[in-house]
């Protein structure tokens, strides 16, 4: 080691961003069962590749409290950020380039800084200025009033961070973990991202009991504010994970479908589509198990699972190639696009089609939710939302009907017409018109039942017009109409979507 006296003093300010350093914060991490910053990140980012910025940021309060404390207990300001790569052994160095941020919440509670602003601000900069995919870790409380070093503000409401990370959005993809308390500003970086991951010990709220309190709104304990739990149920979280070390898995697995493909790959039979779909057209299957079958194995990443539940987004490869999926799920709701559905697949296409992604539109939907109380939930407004996501779409888009594709909804479920997509394609199941079957010949056929009083010859007249109207509706007659491009032996499924996509130069 040099006996350089500078160099020294830089290896013994170094050491003192280390959590060897800072032993009683890190300890006290360990006995929650939690891992600390500095952790987080190495489990996030591959080895030796971080290239921090400003390491030696502390608290700006040097006049209210000692400059060697503040190294310790203050530590980079409570937010580790810089260049690294992720995901290099999977998708190749170039693809792996992005940018990390992690709060340190043994730092003052995570919250946010003077320093800590300015660190924010320049890496989500050159984040944008390399268009670099930003995870970040939000744990933490909000903004700090205890910055007394700080005389040239008054309420640092002119601060750009927030508007500098929102303006990311569509540009950089944005991938938000939280374990733990996230309140405030860290909330709003959180909700800004595209896709957020958190753990069941997580407690996620636009504020914290002290705002909440200061605003006259009664005293809550944090655990109060924005369980987990409940915000995965709302719609709020992607994906709610164990704990810090499956939200960090995730993260990257959600990330790797950005960042191009995978050479690695297998399949399952794909014989066992011809016959996943029942005979009895009333009955429900697991879509799931399509979805698992058709994608090569262990590559279906489901989000949101729990919210709009008549649709499934999420992510899987074929030959090693992501794909954003939208699929229909006729075990709920009967696979009716309902509002949460509607929004969430109109969110999730757009961030599929901001990054270039291709979607591919898994379809067995007997139309839109109806009804007065759908009416309620402000369906016009927010199903029509789905449609003006798909009106936009510009990445390679790949259409397979299952079985049912009806109405407004089967056609916002493949981009607001069949002929939207590169290639629209149906199983032998398949089966189509402008609204349900049984709604259309009780609709279209009033007159004729109304006509005929007995009860039994009434219900046989209604299947036999229900059973013709099936007939016409047929995939195949769908396809010599020409309203889709082709009927497809199901075993094949992943065949044709890989030749639509080459069609489309990808």
């Amino acid at each position: 080691m040099s006996n350089h006296s500078a160099y020294r003093t830089f290896v013994d300010r170094l050491s003192k961003t280390k959590d060897s350093a800072r032993e009683k914060s890190t300890k006290k991490r360990k006995s929650l069962g939690l891992r600390t910053a500095r952790e987080n990140l190495d489990d996030l980012v591959d080895p030796g590749s971080f290239l921090e910025f400003g390491a030696f940021a502390v608290a700006a309060q040097r006049n209210r409290r000692d400059y060697e404390e503040l190294q310790l207990e203050t530590s980079a300001d409570g937010i580790l950020t810089g260049f690294c790569n992720i995901n290099e052994d999977e998708v190749g160095e170039d693809n792996s380039h992005a940018a990390a941020i992690i709060y340190d919440y043994s730092v003052l509670a995570g919250s946010q800084g003077f320093f800590h602003h300015q660190k924010l601000d320049r890496i989500c900069e050159k984040a944008e200025e390399f268009s670099l995919p930003v995870v970040i870790f939000t744990e933490g409380g909000g903004g700090r009033p205890g910055d007394t070093d700080v005389t040239t503000q008054i309420a640092g409401l002119h601060i750009p961070s927030f508007s500098t990370w929102a303006r990311l959005t569509g540009k950089c993809l944005k991938i938000a973990v939280n374990n733990g308390y996230c309140f405030a500003g860290n909330a709003v970086l959180f909700g800004c991202s595209d896709f957020m991951i958190a753990t069941k010990q997580s407690w996620i709220g636009m504020a914290g009991p002290a705002m909440i309190e200061g605003g006259g709104l009664g005293v809550y304990d944090p655990k109060e504010i924005g369980p987990a739990e409940e915000q995965y149920k709302n719609g709020v979280l992607d994906y709610l994970a164990e704990d810090e070390k499956e939200a960090t898995f995730i993260a990257k697995k959600l990330l790797s479908y950005f960042q191009g493909n995978l050479s690695d790959w297998s399949i399952d039979d794909q014989t066992k589509l011809r016959d996943i779909i029942p005979e009895d057209r009333r009955w429900a299957y697991p879509v799931r198990d399509v979805i698992e079958i058709l994608s090569d194995r262990d590559s279906f990443l489901e989000l949101r699972k729990v919210y709009g539940r008549s649709v499934i987004t999420g992510f899987i490869r074929i030959e090693g190639k992501p794909f954003g999926l939208v699929a229909s799920d006729c075990q709920q709701l009967g696979g009716a696009v309902d509002s949460e559905a509607a929004e969430k697949a109109a969110a999730f296409i757009e961030i599929c089609n901001a990054h270039n992604l291709p979607i591919l539109s898994l379809v067995d939907t007997p139309g839109f939710m109806v009804g007065p109380d759908s009416e309620l939930e402000g369906s016009v407004r927010r199903m029509a939302t789905l449609l003006v996501s798909g009106a936009k779409i510009t990445s390679p888009h790949i259409a397979i009907f299952l079985r049912k594709g009806y109405g407004l909804g089967a056609q916002a479920m493949v981009g607001g017409s069949f002929h939207d997509p590169i290639y629209t394609a149906s199983w032998p199941t398949g089966e189509f018109g402008g609204m349900g079957l049984e709604g259309a010949v009780k609709l279209g056929f009033r007159k004729e039942l109304e006509a005929e009083t007995d009860p039994k010859k009434k219900e046989d007249l209604y299947n036999k017009l229900v059973e013709r109207s099936y007939e016409k509706g047929k995939a195949i007659e769908a396809a010599a109409h020409l309203e889709i491009d082709a009927v497809i032996d199901p075993a094949d499924t992943r065949k044709v979507i890989l030749k639509a996509l080459k069609t489309n130069f990808i």
